[in-house]
């Protein structure tokens, strides 16, 4: 089976938990429109379809704007203004297959790994010229809010562009996740965010505005998501899109049916809290999926208020256009229910290229610093489903016993929660009691690793004891991951910590520092300095691993944790390497 189109979409009028889950083999036809002329056309052709009995998944482009309001500005599209493809029935696609069996793609390499690089997005300072060019236009009046987007662009440099799906699914799940293979592109969408839903007569809309990130802990992420809920600048950019949307909504609604019946709702994803609010309304006898449209689109998240003028200014910002990147894909079912996302966290694949747009909303309380914080929260999903990994635990063995191995396999669950790993405990049991039967003797490096499916492998290799002292070289620049969740989780994906690992003969590790001149860690340990006859570690707020030796010296009051700058190391009295697999090793500075 060539896989078309796959859908998996919440429901969001129905039950808690229902999903819509199906997948599509070949199309029966394909409905294209170019220009804008044919787009309101072309959605009268779907909803025509779709109450003759049929299915109609596909897209509408951001550049389709003008089609709907000719006031609206974007610059020339570069693909289709919108593409639906017609099937006459909808396959199974259970919830135990991550993709449909029996695929045509995995013959391309669906089993092997889907692997992608993407580039580092705008430079920080036409970042900085664009968010103080957007405070200047609401200084002057010419507008409220602007959502301010970039494009950033990749390779698929290993496996098929449905295996980055996979990927992107298990990195970002839930949501309104949809796979469109539209001939010369492919598009790739884990939206969080609903656009509308709409069954003919009810309507609703659910705009995300309102980001913070995730936290590193669980009082931590309770903390951010507290703090999200209070922030006057984020529910002002919630409650200005709220306003446009129940504007935008009158034009389709009967009279005084616009309601907002929830308001700053906090959603959890992976990598980031978002704030959500219901607007809903009944639509009046006779409307059409073409004026729900023509109401709607843009949704107002993704331009910003007012409308028109936001979308001026962003065409004066943003060189590119965006594509189906903030426009919209969905389903429209066999009797004409419309879900559309707004296509958000979304990736168009074309061949071996690859680009996703990443933004965010700027109003008159935002700051370069936390917007730029907020797109690299954003982009998360993406670097976490650009290549496989696995957890990754060390564990000493020595005589038959692991050292601090309840420690280990606690962090070991916390890791599972976080990237949504399966755990079988007893398999992990299981495979830890034949190893630890197996080498009764002598002292040995076990590497325990958990992969994205849930299967544990455990192995040991020899090692030596750790020597008496080593030498450890500060590294020359920033070190850029220190926030990532690759560095406070650990993983096999260590690129960051080799590019770091020392060259010059003789040094044991490297000692690793933020951007803010914080010192944070070594890339094979935690760092720990003595100041003032007191025994010191860097604090995990400044991007570090919690490592088991760094937590059992903490417990046992031997360290304490502080905030710790590049210039402490010259008037600290002593230095160690510490982790649970060597120990706490005395160190000197190269």
């Amino acid at each position: 089976m060539t896989t078309a189109a796959l859908i998996d979409f919440s429901q969001p009028q129905g039950g808690a938990g229902q999903r819509l889950r199906c997948a599509f083999g070949a199309p029966l036809r394909v409905l294209q429109a170019d220009v804008p002329a044919q787009v309101k056309p072309l959605l009268e052709q779907v909803q025509a379809e779709a109450q003759a009995g049929r299915w109609c998944l596909g897209y509408v482009a951001y550049e389709a704007a003008p089609a709907f309001d000719a006031a609206l500005r974007v610059h020339a599209a570069t693909g289709p203004l919108a593409w639906f493809a017609v099937f006459d029935q909808a396959l199974d696609w259970s919830p135990e297959c991550e993709l449909p069996p029996g695929a045509a793609e995995a013959v391309h390499g669906l089993e092997q790994p889907a692997t992608a690089r993407w580039g580092a997005g705008p430079e920080r300072a036409a970042f900085t010229r664009d968010i103080e060019a957007i405070q200047a236009a609401i200084a002057a009046g010419d507008c409220y809010q602007i959502n301010h987007t970039a494009q950033l662009e990749g390779e698929l440099l290993q496996g098929s562009a449905l295996a980055l799906y996979a990927a992107l699914r298990r990195a970002q799940p839930g949501g309104y996740s949809a796979w469109l293979d539209a001939g010369e592109r492919q598009l790739l969408s884990v939206s969080p965010e609903l656009f509308f839903d709409w069954d003919g007569s009810r309507l609703l809309v659910r705009p995300m505005k309102g980001t913070a990130a995730r936290g590193d802990n669980p009082e931590q992420d309770q903390a951010n998501a507290d703090a999200l809920l209070a922030s006057a600048k984020e529910r002002a950019e919630n409650v200005m899109i709220v306003d446009l949307i129940r504007n935008d909504l009158s034009r389709v609604a009967l009279p005084h049916s616009v309601k907002v019946p929830r308001l700053f709702h906090l959603e959890a994803l992976p990598t980031v809290w978002q704030m959500t609010s219901d607007v809903t309304a009944d639509s009046r006898p006779g409307t059409t999926l073409a004026d729900v449209f023509t109401a709607l689109f843009p949704c107002g998240s993704i331009t910003g208020a007012p409308k028109v003028q936001a979308m001026r200014l962003i065409h004066q910002l943003e060189s590119v256009p965006r594509g189906a990147y903030c426009g919209a894909i969905g389903v429209v079912q066999p009797g004409g229910h419309a879900t559309f996302n707004v296509a958000i966290r979304t990736v168009t694949a074309r061949g071996q290229a690859l680009s996703c747009g990443i933004g965010s909303g700027i109003t008159s309380g935002a700051s370069v610093e936390g917007e730029w914080q907020e797109w690299r929260h954003k982009r998360a999903f993406l670097d976490r489903a650009s290549e496989p990994f696995e957890l990754l635990e060390t564990l000493a063995l020595a005589d038959g016993v692991l050292r601090n191995e309840p420690e280990h396999l606690a962090r070991l669950r916390r890791a599972a929660g976080h990237f949504g790993h399966a755990l079988d405990q007893s398999a992990l049991r299981a495979s830890l009691d034949q190893l630890v039967a197996s080498h009764p003797q002598g002292l040995w490096r076990v590497r325990l690793l958990l992969d994205a499916q849930g299967r544990v492998q455990a192995q040991a290799f020899a090692m030596e004891a750790s020597p008496a002292e080593v030498t450890l070289a500060l590294v020359p620049q920033p070190f850029e991951a220190a926030q990532s969740e690759f560095v406070r989780y650990k993983t096999t994906r260590r690129a960051h910590y080799d590019a770091a690992a020392p060259t010059q003969p003789g040094v044991f590790d490297a000692i690793l520092w933020n951007g803010q001149g914080e010192l944070t860690e070594c890339t094979r340990g935690n760092l720990a300095l003595q100041i003032d006859g007191e025994w010191l570690t860097p604090a995990l707020s400044c991007g570090l691993l919690d490592g088991v030796g760094r937590e059992v010296a903490l417990r046992e009051g031997r360290l304490q944790e502080a905030v710790l700058r590049v210039e402490d190391l010259q008037r600290a009295t002593g230095l160690a390497f510490v982790n649970s697999l060597r120990g706490w090793i005395a160190a000197r500075l190269a």
